[in-house]
């Protein structure tokens, strides 16, 4: 895919400084990168979704590298992940999932230099303006609890019809003040992306 299908790129940036009237220090941020690009199979039915696949190993790399230095921090810090995509209404379902799924994640892990657990994920159609929050878990283990969370992202001009939105969101620590119990950051082994 040639940057040239890419209409817009856009980072945004969350932190919570507060929660329940308790002070969170350091503030918990999250950081969403996102690519709005054009739908090469918009309004036709094709079997081989090779191009879309090799635009999700891009896009993962992109993204990632985009998020991580929205939060200033170097990509083995970043602490939980996910990633989504809004497909124009001319396109199917099956698009974002050739983006999301084959190959993206490899270079998402590449730029953390790790990432045992799987990348929580989203899809869905909807037209400009549509959100879609964007599932969060721990990189290296999904069984940490603190770290289940969402962002909701909203590109107001996008997706048009022949169109796909696709999001990365990267984080440099878990919810604020969580108090729900589960395994711990510091009790990750990180080896079967569970634990």
């Amino acid at each position: 895919m040639s940057d040239a299908l890419i209409r817009k790129l856009t980072v945004i940036i969350e932190e919570t400084h507060r929660e329940a009237d308790q002070t969170i220090a350091p503030p918990t941020r999250k950081a969403a990168a996102v690519a709005v690009i054009g739908n090469p199979f918009a309004g036709r039915h094709v079997e081989d979704l090779t191009e879309l696949v090799e635009v999700g190993a891009m896009l993962g790399r992109l993204l990632a590298e985009r998020a991580v230095a929205a939060l200033g921090i170097q990509g083995d810090a970043a602490q939980s992940y996910g990633k989504a995509a809004i497909v124009g209404e001319d396109g199917e379902l099956e698009h974002a999932a050739a983006i999301l799924h084959p190959k993206m994640g490899a270079p998402v892990r590449a730029v953390l230099e790790k990432g045992a657990a799987l990348i929580p994920s989203a899809k869905k159609r909807g037209g400009m303006g549509t959100p879609i929050d964007v599932p969060l878990g721990h990189k290296d283990a999904a069984y940490v609890r603190s770290h289940f969370d969402a962002m909701e992202v909203r590109v107001p001009d996008a997706p048009r019809r022949d169109e796909i939105l696709v999001a990365i969101v990267m984080t440099d620590s878990g919810r604020p003040s969580p108090r729900i119990g589960g395994l711990t950051v510091d009790e990750i082994e990180g080896r079967d992306g569970l634990r």
